[in-house]
């Protein structure tokens, strides 16, 4: 029997910590919204090198706050696929924010200026943009369909 979470408080910034403020949900989140990443072997191939408890509990945790859905893979049914719902979708803008910021001050930042300075300029509609290619199965910055690509193509 699951045991219900006790909530410290009811600020809404205290409710946003609770569902993704540890230091792997936004990472997993950022794997599916720029990476294209959508199962457990490939959030483990990530950087940070997550450790696979870890990631097992964190999926989980997203999966019961409503931020992941998750299904059978279409082709080995051993795997899971792990897509954004429409509430993990409304995290994009706060990724772009997070991205933005540690951008301007991370001197070794690994993010690409030409991004960078694209959501600068049209934040909301880069937002729309990222939102309407993940809902649609892809990503920032990786697939032949990345919105990177797209968006440097115009």
């Amino acid at each position: 029997m699951k045991k219900k979470q006790q909530r410290r408080s009811d600020c809404p910034i205290n409710f946003s910590l609770e569902t993704f403020g540890d230091m792997w949900s936004l990472l997993i989140v950022r794997d599916i919204v720029y990476f294209g990443k959508k199962t457990y072997g490939e959030f483990l191939e990530s950087d940070e090198h997550i450790a696979t408890n870890i990631l097992a509990d964190r999926l989980v945790h997203l999966e019961e706050r409503g931020i992941l859905a998750k299904k059978p893979h279409e082709k080995d049914k051993r795997k899971e696929v792990y897509s954004l719902t429409d509430r993990g979708l409304d995290l994009i803008p706060i990724l772009l924010d997070m991205a933005t910021w540690g951008a301007k001050y991370d001197p070794q930042t690994g993010a690409p200026e030409v991004w960078i300075t694209m959501v600068n300029a049209d934040r909301d509609n880069i937002i729309r943009q990222v939102r309407e290619t993940v809902q649609n199965g892809g990503s920032i910055f990786v697939g032949n369909d990345s919105l990177i690509s797209k968006l440097l193509a115009a």
